[in-house]
């Protein structure tokens, strides 16, 4: 900006200050049967190691903290580079532009009281420094100190606007943390002499809760578990998970077989499905394996309804998976054809761990578009408790992805003494 008493005889100077202003898959379904399968990962420290990823998680917080903090040094590095340019430039330049984005930046990072103060810092220093070139008498400089003072006030004024949001989105965060502590409460760590853990990983940031689930429930008949995935997102696949869940506990504790509790978690998505509107009406379901653990029969029982075989860890690192003979459709498409449900027996010896988990374990990709093998990755290591398993797999599969999941993760993990 021209001070009016200097705009004679500075035209060379006025357009060599206007140059120096110049200057300044989604989410892909499960496979099916014959559906080719992706070839394995190599385990860290058998054979070769896997290939490096791009990006770590480690790395990616540690950008965001240095972000953090310039963000909130922003303020005070603009009104001190505002000060050096009116320090260093001649009378009628102005960093009028730095000195309002000053407080507007502190607004959303600081308190009220840090926007406030940054407000009034600007408004001293530039009247200061009008007073000290003598400009201060000039109407330029008086708009100029009456806007950057009026900016400083809508500044406060959007700050109380973002801490009036942020508390909102806390007290819905602690209503999705009560929601998911309801609808997936975290399983005891020992049930009917099995050391039991569980995990869930949301793909989107500051999820709790989302169309993936599990559960646990003691019964007469051994323990009884089920993990699946619910087709769909938001509210109406949460709604669907709680159904399901519902179902499955009541039916765990009644029924005499496993099968009887599929069927009894079929009728009830069915019910549920007359409920949904549009798409979701004819086409949900959900894929969904359900364990049987009879108490000392050293046995383990599954009915599969499309979702990813289950992989059985025994404690000399050994993994297999529990595949079935006859593959079943997933819960809620019952309409569509008639399945009997078989349960599959197989050997739980002492020390083995069971493990299920959702496809957004088993279709995470890497840079390269590999997939993640669970078996695989888990070949040859042994794990002293199932907790200790699942934190490993879900910083392994965090690491394959880059940090970057497309699908929420449920990993259910069961230990036989």
């Amino acid at each position: 900006m021209v001070r009016p008493d200097e705009a004679e005889g500075e035209g060379e100077s006025r357009e060599k200050g206007k140059e120096k202003g110049r200057g300044a898959d989604g989410r892909t379904g499960g496979r099916l049967p014959g559906d080719p399968v992706p070839g394995p990962v190599p385990d860290p420290g058998v054979g070769d190691p896997p290939m490096p990823v791009p990006s770590s998680p480690d790395g990616a917080r540690r950008r965001a903290l240095y972000g953090r903090r310039f963000v909130r040094a922003l303020p005070v590095l603009l009104i001190v580079a505002a000060i050096l340019y009116d320090v260093l430039t001649p009378r009628y330049f102005t960093a009028a532009p730095l000195y309002t984005a000053a407080p507007l930046v502190a607004a959303p990072v600081y308190s009220r009281r840090g926007t406030a103060l940054t407000g009034a810092a600007v408004v001293v220093t530039v009247l200061c420094l009008q007073t000290t070139k003598g400009v201060i008498h000039y109407v330029d400089s008086l708009t100029e100190l009456i806007t950057i003072a009026t900016v400083a006030g809508l500044a406060v004024l959007v700050n109380a606007f973002v801490r009036r949001t942020d508390e909102q989105l806390a007290s819905a965060r602690e209503i999705a943390e009560a929601a998911q502590r309801a609808v997936l409460p975290q399983p005891a760590e020992r049930i009917g002499g099995f050391e039991i853990a569980a995990c869930y990983e949301a793909a989107q940031a500051d999820a709790f809760i989302g169309g993936d689930l599990y559960a646990v429930q003691d019964s007469a008949r051994g323990v009884r578990l089920i993990v699946g995935d619910v087709r769909g997102k938001g509210m109406g696949a949460v709604a669907a998970v709680a159904v399901v869940i519902g179902a499955f506990r009541e039916a765990a504790e009644q029924e005499a077989t496993l099968e009887a509790v599929a069927q009894r978690l079929e009728r009830a998505l069915a019910r549920e499905g007359t409920r949904r509107e549009g798409l979701d009406a004819f086409e949900g379901f959900t894929t969904a394996v359900l364990a049987e653990l009879p108490h000392g029969e050293g046995v383990l029982r599954i009915v599969n309804r499309g979702h990813p075989p289950p992989l059985l860890l025994h404690a000399d690192g050994t993994v297999h998976p529990l595949q079935v003979r006859e593959y079943a459709l997933p819960l809620g498409m019952g309409e569509l054809g008639v399945w009997p449900d078989r349960a599959e027996q197989a050997p739980f010896p002492g020390g083995a761990t069971l493990l299920l988990y959702t496809d957004g374990l088993s279709e995470a990709r890497d840079a390269l578009g590999r997939f993640y093998d669970p078996q695989a990755r888990l070949s040859g290591r042994v794990f002293r408790h199932p907790a200790e398993l699942l934190d490993t797999l879900a910083d392994d599969v965090r690491r394959h992805s880059g940090g970057g999941m497309t699908d929420d993760m449920a990993l259910l993990a069961v230990r036989r003494h």
